[in-house]
């Protein structure tokens, strides 16, 4: 059944009927006045089962959650009932003795009994007593907290609270009683609140302005009760004594000593001290002096106006974070690269010991860095030519190559007749000792002898001498200058006649050729292969013992970068210095002990050279060349440079002994040779790669193609090293390219199987192909000349004629391999085993064949005879 609307005359009924039912609540007069029918009197009493539902349902979840509190309560309510009516019986029955006494043992020890547990019921009492007056006495102590608080009697509110605390010690309730803890929790909130009023009051003593550059120390203010002392004491009291010490101390680095010591500002500001104000205005110089100065006027300042347990507590922070500063941006960049400002060094080490003194003075201690830099001037001195001249190389290599500048390299050496003919012949002399050679040595002006000077010019060409570049890899890396001298050349000086004398009789010795001082002028440099010393065609030159020299004068020029003379400018300028520092006028100097340490910097600075040079050189085309060249060319002058060291007379001989130059120019050698075969690795790689790499460059789908790639290839470093190196480092970094052209394609094919006719001439026609590479090697310019010319290739390439020999082989028939073999000078290039493959894969196996191969077998060496 729905309930009735509040609004008819059964809703305003049942409204009424629970309203008094309540509240106690009558009706109003108009709903007083509703008359009650059937119809009304069941809404009514609908009304009022649901109040009445509602009610019990209320009460039910009140008795739920109140059901513990109410079950506590009853059982404390059962136990004082009880304890009141214990005490009840307990008092008639004191009652009932007292009116009859009872003189028995037994009731004599109740009545004692009951005698204590008074006694002790009043000391409780008294106890209580005691507890109430000492948490009354606390409250109070709080109260005047609270007062002093207010009135900002910091020190007063501190030992007021100290007081509390001990008054709540020694009240004698536990910790755990409400009272107690209420009365510690309020201290504590005291003590908060005070250290908000504290920390005002300390801001307003001790102010600082990041923005402006200023602090203000002030020992009192006339609206602060506290003193700077107090509030020292206050500090201690919170146990924040290194916390606001340290943060005093970051403030005065932010705002005063910060940007006075910033060393990127164009200007700096000068400190100033006006009463109880430091602060930065003006400008200042950016002199050591005056830093010095600005400092010690900040630590004067902060030593008189801050208490001294705050000062004690700021020296271990303070100097170990400026100090550091001062040496590394300050002291180290006044250290002068040279000897020139000498002077102003001394005045700055002065400066340094001064400010050390005026520390110690001050009471300050940690002053470890700065006395360590004024001790140490020398290696610190030492260190900074160090790093300028590490600085220095880096740069000069950063900024690039620069351009490029022919330099000539002359040296004098005796040599025999025949050669100084060659050499004269081939222009590889100084001018002014180029003439009269014909007639110097003509001993009658013989013209027949002429005539053979002429001729041994053409069959035994000269060149200047370069990195020995043999049939393997490895000679890439022998020194590009052995011909110049005997530096690397491995025999001693007595022998060096011996060897030019004997050359031809020591080419088959590798090593010879590489340590012949001359080898490279002729015929040596082949390195192993030495029958290729000789023009395609001729036999070589028999050698003749001339046992007369001449002092001959040879000059070479070559190309370097701009790099070389920076560094050599550094290093003569390093070991002046050295040198310098060891005279009497440099005695009292602070790094006059760092001379020694200057003579080891070329060692560094080379080593810096070596270490990154390959980096700068790689991009540019004949890089490895020119790096090649710069550094053979820095060992020349240093080698120059040592040698006329030790010839000076205006420098002592402790400086003299002090340059030790010969390690590092024998590693610039070797980091020179090392760049010339990177280089010739790298190109003989790329050569050999088009030209199929490690398969058969005749398995290639594109043959002529391989072969016209690789040629181009061979031009094309030639052209890119002309410019770069000297005619005979050129000849035979060039020589040794197409030197590894011939032996690919002479080992692939002596590992054909089989060779038709066709092939043959193909195979001949690729080798024409690379054999037109003769026309780098002409001794002359002039298409007259080169047309009378006869090419030098074989010099610098020894296996060149072995290539065009295999061409020629390939071409003919056997009567013609018979004839090259037993007439000719096939055998000089190929052994007979060889000869004998390329037979039997290139003609039938018949009875002629059998029969030319059994006469090449039987006749390996036909030459001799």
């Amino acid at each position: 059944m729905a309930s009735p609307s509040p609004d008819t005359p059964a809703g305003q009924i049942a409204r009424a009927l629970v309203d008094f039912s309540l509240k106690g609540e009558f009706p109003e007069e108009h709903v007083s006045s509703l008359s009650i029918d059937s119809e009304v009197l069941p809404s009514a009493i609908e009304a009022l089962a649901n109040t009445k539902s509602k009610l019990q349902a209320e009460i039910h979840t009140i008795n739920e959650e109140t059901a513990e509190d109410v079950r506590s309560w009853k059982a404390n309510a059962q136990s004082v009932q009880d304890d009141i009516l214990r005490s009840k019986a307990l008092a008639n029955d004191i009652l009932k003795q007292s009116e009859a006494p009872d003189v028995s043992g037994k009731t004599i020890a109740e009545a004692e009994a009951k005698a204590e547990f008074l006694v002790r019921e009043l000391n409780y009492n008294l106890q209580v007593q005691e507890a109430l007056k000492g948490i009354k006495s606390v409250n109070q102590t709080l109260d005047q907290v609270e007062r002093a608080r207010d009135e900002r009697r910091i020190l007063d509110a501190l030992h007021l609270l100290e007081k509390s605390w001990k008054q709540l010690d020694a009240i004698p309730v536990s910790k755990s009683c409400r009272a107690i803890r209420l009365l510690d929790i309020r201290a504590f909130e005291l003590k908060s609140s005070v250290h908000v009023v504290f920390d005002h009051v300390w801001k307003t003593l001790i102010h600082v302005d990041l923005d402006q550059h200023r602090v203000s120390i002030s020992e009192t203010r006339p609206d602060e009760p506290m003193s700077l002392s107090d509030a020292a004491i206050g500090l201690k009291a919170y146990k924040e004594v290194d916390e606001r010490a340290t943060q005093l101390w970051r403030d005065v680095e932010s705002a005063i000593l910060f940007p006075r010591m910033d060393t990127t500002r164009e200007t700096l500001q000068g400190i100033y001290i006006d009463d109880n104000v430091l602060e930065l205005r003006g400008t200042t110089d950016g002199s050591i002096e005056s830093l010095f100065s600005d400092l010690e006027k900040v630590l004067r300042f902060l030593v008189k106006k801050v208490p001294q347990d705050l000062i004690d507590t700021m020296s271990p922070v303070l100097l170990p974070e400026i100090l550091p500063k001062i040496t590394k941006d300050w002291l180290d960049s006044a250290v002068p690269s040279s000897l020139e400002e000498m002077d102003r060094f001394q005045q700055v080490i002065a400066a340094a010991k001064q400010f050390h003194s005026t520390l110690k003075s001050l009471g300050f201690s940690n002053l470890g860095d700065l006395q360590e830099w004024a001790d140490s001037a020398p290696r610190v001195w030492l260190s900074k030519r160090r790093e300028a001249a590490l600085d220095s190389v880096r740069t000069k290599l950063s900024e690039g190559l620069g351009t490029t500048k022919s330099v000539e390299r002359v040296e004098k050496q005796l040599v025999s007749k025949s050669e100084g003919k060659q050499l004269a012949a081939n222009r590889a002399v100084a001018d002014d000792d180029d003439h009269g050679w014909n007639t110097a040595w003509d001993d009658g002006g013989d013209e027949d002898s002429k005539v053979a000077v002429d001729e041994n010019k053409e069959t035994a060409p000269t060149t200047a001498s370069a990195p020995v570049a043999g049939a393997t890899d490895e000679d890439d890396g022998a020194d590009a200058w052995g011909a110049w001298g005997d530096d690397d050349a491995g025999e001693p000086e007595g022998k060096k006649e011996e060897a030019t004398e004997n050359k031809e009789e020591n080419r088959d010795d590798d090593d010879d050729a590489a340590a012949d001082a001359w080898g490279a002028w002729g015929d040596d440099t082949n390195d192993g292969d030495g029958e290729a010393g000789a023009e395609t065609g001729n036999k070589p030159a028999q050698p003749s013992k001339e046992p007369e020299t001449r002092e001959l004068t040879l000059k070479e020029t070559y190309n370097i970068t701009s790099m070389p003379q920076p560094v050599l400018d550094l290093i003569f300028a390093i070991v002046e210095d050295g040198a310098a520092l060891t005279q009497d006028r440099y005695a009292s100097s602070p790094v006059a002990a760092a001379a020694a340490g200057l003579f080891s910097l070329p060692t560094l600075a080379l080593a810096m050279f070596r270490a990154i040079s390959p980096y700068y050189y790689a991009p540019r085309d004949g890089g490895n060349m020119f790096l090649y060249n710069d550094a053979i060319y820095l060992s020349e002058r240093l080698a120059d440079f040592a040698a006329s060291w030790k010839a000076r007379d205006d420098i002592g001989t402790r400086a003299q002994n002090m340059l030790r130059l010969d390690n590092d120019i024998k590693s610039l050698q070797s980091f020179a040779n090392r760049a010339y075969s990177n280089e010739m690795t790298t190109q003989k790689t790329i050569v050999r790669d088009r030209l199929g790499g490690d398969q058969n460059f005749m398995h290639q789908d594109e043959t002529e193609s391989c072969v016209s790639t690789a040629v181009a290839r061979v031009r094309y470093m030639a052209i890119t090293w002309e410019p770069i190196l000297s005619r005979s480092v050129w000849q035979q970094a060039v020589g040794s390219l197409v030197d590894s052209v011939a032996v690919k394609i002479i080992d692939d094919v002596m590992e054909l199987p089989s060779i038709g006719q066709d092939e043959a001439y193909n195979i001949a026609n690729l080798i024409a192909t690379v054999t037109a590479l003769d026309d780098l090697f002409l001794p002359s310019s002039g298409k007259k000349a080169e047309e009378e010319a006869i090419p030098t290739t074989a010099q610098y390439a020894p296996s060149w004629l072995r290539l065009k020999y295999l061409s020629e082989v390939l071409q003919s028939n056997l009567k013609d391999v018979r004839y090259l073999w037993v007439e000719s000078e096939l055998s000089l290039y190929f052994s007979a085993d060889e000869v004998v493959d390329l037979i039997k894969v290139s003609f039938e196996d018949n009875a002629r064949t059998r029969e030319v191969i059994k006469e090449i077998t039987g006749k390996p060496r036909p030459l001799d005879g």
